[in-house]
């Protein structure tokens, strides 16, 4: 499938492009040890969520929409000092950030004292296949952002004539410093609009048998999950995002597995 990205033409090549998510994995993720002592293992080594593809995967799917300019926060204030040109659009926003009434999100858990609801605003539109919606969620595994997006759907492929507004609930009321350009706000994932048929049953003698061998090979070895779920992308056409400019292909895959020890899961 295609993902169209446009902007207005006076700001193309002022706005940082959307980014594969694979390209904006956190410094943590890169830096953090892939094994760790287990005070419930009684200090053994195992292997952290760094070896566990499932969780890798997850933050480099699809893509992310990042902060298109610098904003400081200071004394629950937020600024920026960004030189943009007039947009040739009148309608268009110049604000990197706004905020959202907090009455809003009144009744939901989302409303408590003295917290924010912000909006990141959007300076490129998105345009997605027949039949396809845009998930847009809180970068994923991105519990270090001050803030929280909240979750939504949109039928991009009809509702493609402005940009996303993404909102947003403010976590951090003692938070102070600034939040740099290209910082991902807002994970975004390309999915089918296909009904669900879910059917339930218990295993036949078949199933019996590969659940209690798998289960024995993800106990004894590493890797298992990673070989069954390369093999299968490989055959399937969909299993990555080919977007056009400005964005290059992105490649379905993560490096790693394992799970912890004692433990039958992905790996």
């Amino acid at each position: 499938m295609n993902i169209r990205f446009r902007c207005d033409p006076a700001l193309l090549g002022l706005l940082p492009p959307p980014v594969p998510a694979r390209e904006a994995l956190p410094d943590w993720l890169r830096t953090m040890p892939a094994n760790a002592a287990s005070d419930m293992h009684g200090g053994a080594s195992i292997r952290t969520v760094k070896q566990c593809p499932p969780f890798v995967d997850a933050m480099m799917h699809g893509f992310v929409m990042t902060l298109p300019c610098d904003v400081r926060v200071q004394g629950g204030r937020l600024s920026w000092d960004w030189q943009l040109p007039p947009p040739d659009t009148a309608t268009h926003p110049r604000a990197p950030m706004s905020f959202h009434a907090a009455a809003q999100v009144s009744g939901t858990p989302f409303m408590r004292r003295d917290q924010l609801v912000v909006k990141f605003n959007s300076f490129w539109t998105i345009r997605l296949d027949p039949g396809w919606s845009l998930f847009v969620t809180h970068p994923v595994n991105r519990d270090d952002l001050p803030f929280r997006l909240l979750t939504g759907l949109v039928d991009a492929d009809a509702f493609h004539q402005v940009g996303i507004l993404f909102p947003a609930v403010w976590l951090d009321p003692a938070f102070e410093g600034t939040l740099p350009r290209g910082m991902p706000v807002a994970h975004c994932i390309p999915v089918r609009r296909d009904p669900l048929v879910i059917e339930t049953g218990a295993f036949d003698a078949d199933e019996q048998q590969r659940y209690e061998a798998t289960a024995r090979i993800l106990l004894e070895e590493t890797g298992h999950y990673r070989q069954l779920s390369r093999a299968a992308r490989s055959g399937d056409a969909d299993g990555g995002i080919a977007a056009v400019e400005p964005l290059a292909p992105v490649e379905a895959g993560a490096q790693g597995g394992g799970v912890e020890e004692q433990q039958p899961g992905p790996s």
